[in-house]
């Protein structure tokens, strides 16, 4: 499996009471060895980018990758809020299943989605066909079919 990492929230560190960030070192790791997963993985860490700040030419790059990749697994960790933009830049990649998360609360904090948001996606490369998914909420949507309901703090169907 290849994890490939591009920053979000997932990977947030705060620094203080204003909310100052930065997009720390990739979580993925830290997560696998507190549940005791005993995966092959290949960490690529290709971006440490809030999502918003993720331009085409990142995109780009992330698919780039992706094609380029002997792994037929790859796990992207991102930001929520363009993670659905991301996920349909990569439709069409053959011969791998892609599956995309994060979390709406920095995987270093006590209460987040990110524990539960990568062993969903980590079990979705394992039993899904060929494509593109996000794998949030305790779903699996196909890219393209998705959306982010910020207001509700979840994904669903477009």
């Amino acid at each position: 499996m290849l994890i490939l990492t591009t920053g979000g929230t997932i990977d947030k560190v705060y620094f203080d009471a204003a909310s100052e960030f930065e997009v720390g070192e990739p979580t993925v790791p830290h997560i696998f060895q507190e549940v005791g997963a005993d995966l092959d993985y290949e960490l690529v860490s290709l971006f440490r980018k809030d999502s918003l700040e993720m331009a085409d030419a990142d995109r780009e790059e992330v698919r780039r990758v992706c094609e380029e990749s002997a792994q037929s697994q790859i796990l992207i960790t991102h930001g929520t809020d363009t993670m659905a933009q991301t996920a349909e830049a990569l439709m069409g990649v053959e011969g791998k299943v892609i599956v995309l998360t994060g979390a709406m609360a920095p995987a270093r904090f006590r209460t987040t989605d990110a524990v539960f948001n990568i062993g969903t996606a980590v079990g979705a490369l394992q039993t899904l066909d060929e494509g593109v998914y996000l794998a949030m909420n305790g779903r699996i949507f196909k890219a393209g079919e998705v959306r982010k309901n910020r207001e509700a703090k979840r994904f669903e169907e477009s």
